[in-house]
């Protein structure tokens, strides 16, 4: 079976695509696994680091409102689907999985009643590119029940490192890895890629009284931010660890007791697998999205929400320290977090691969 994966475009799109991916390969190794993505998206880089082969078609945007390319998007649509097409035919595709985001679109007009089409809908509401998908296929999935009319909730597929992960079992050994002190709680920051410049404002104030409270920070500021990298004493630095990308987000899981992050929704997925109490700070752009994904999380008791206007040294501050130095409510929130995660998404969803492969098959006997 050949499959091709639509998921270009940001890290929310890509990274549940490859995790399939993973699972895909590990069920049968012969399995052919070709990403669908633009020429401008993260999947440039994050496709072939894990060894995947990407093939590219225009991404088409959906203009918001009336302008120039609004008249040119027929034709450009009609072009990109007819790549879509003729790479189905060239590479003999047997099924599409798309996980949304402008590059989906080509794909599942490509794909409409060729080969059987599979949709993953990460976000607790579903995008344009997924509610036009939807129309042409039954074989679909969603992490929260009711983003996506008639899909099956079976969770977004995570990394085998991140579902499979003893955050208590190897934390000493993750705190090593990061210079950190063995003997001290430690917050994790991180606004995803790219940072959060709002977040690190205010971990920025509060990075010398954590320290002088008796805690430690592993602050991702994001790759374009390394400005806000938070200046700290000699004798603060050892509990201070700045990066601007985390490459190992398992050992950063592992070595935190409590977390600050937006709330996209590999990252919900992610931290509630894992088990890790978190304060969630919604990006507040696009459909709302942010704050929906933190729900379910923070009405079970695993994590408290932040508005982004609230943003503040003293409001953060507040909740920070009614968290990560309060062993028994970290460990409450902790289990309420982990009983909400997911972690058998990946191969539920290939599941669906297969059926939706096995019902083609039928089809034509």
């Amino acid at each position: 079976m050949t499959i091709l994966l639509a998921g270009g475009g940001t890290a929310g799109h890509i990274e549940p695509a490859l995790n399939l991916a993973d699972v895909l390969v590990a069920n049968d190794p012969s399995q052919e696994i070709l990403m669908l993505g633009s020429a401008r998206g993260l999947e440039g880089k994050l496709v072939p680091e894990r060894g995947y082969e990407l093939a590219l078609v225009d991404a088409v945007p959906l203009p918001r409102k009336p302008n120039a390319d609004l008249f040119r998007l027929p034709k450009r649509m009609r072009a990109a689907r007819d790549s879509v097409r003729e790479l189905i035919d060239q590479r003999d595709i047997d099924v599409v999985v798309g996980f949304g985001g402008y590059v989906s679109i080509p794909a599942y007009l490509g794909a409409k009643g060729r080969i059987p089409i599979v949709i993953h809908e990460a976000n607790a509401k579903a995008g344009i590119a997924n509610k036009l998908g939807a129309r042409y296929t039954p074989f679909k999935a969603e992490a929260n029940p009711g983003s996506l009319k008639g899909a099956e909730a079976l969770g977004i597929p995570l990394r085998q490192s991140i579902a499979e992960l003893d955050r208590a079992g190897i934390q000493q050994q993750a705190r090593h890895h990061w210079g950190l002190a063995l003997d001290r709680p430690v917050l994790l920051v991180f606004g995803g890629s790219q940072g959060a410049r709002r977040i690190n404002e205010a971990i920025g104030q509060l990075v010398p009284r954590i320290i002088k409270a008796g805690g430690q920070v592993l602050h991702s500021v994001g790759m374009n931010n390394e400005d806000q990298i938070v200046p700290v004493s000699s004798e603060q630095a050892r509990y201070y660890v700045p990066l601007s990308y985390i490459d190992r987000m398992d050992l950063a899981y592992a070595a935190a007791d409590f977390a600050v992050s937006r709330s996209g929704a590999m990252t919900c997925a992610e931290l509630a697998a894992v088990g890790l109490p978190s304060c969630f700070i919604p990006y507040a752009v696009g459909n709302g999205e942010q704050a929906l994904n933190a729900k379910p999380l923070v009405d079970a008791g695993g994590a408290v929400i932040l508005d982004d206007t609230d943003v503040s040294a003293d409001t953060l501050g507040e909740i920070i320290d009614g968290a990560l130095f309060n062993p028994a409510q970290l460990n409450t929130m902790s289990e309420a977090m982990y009983g909400q995660g997911v972690r058998d998404a990946g191969q539920r969803l290939a599941e669906l691969v297969y059926k939706a492969r096995a019902s083609q098959e039928g089809s034509k006997q």
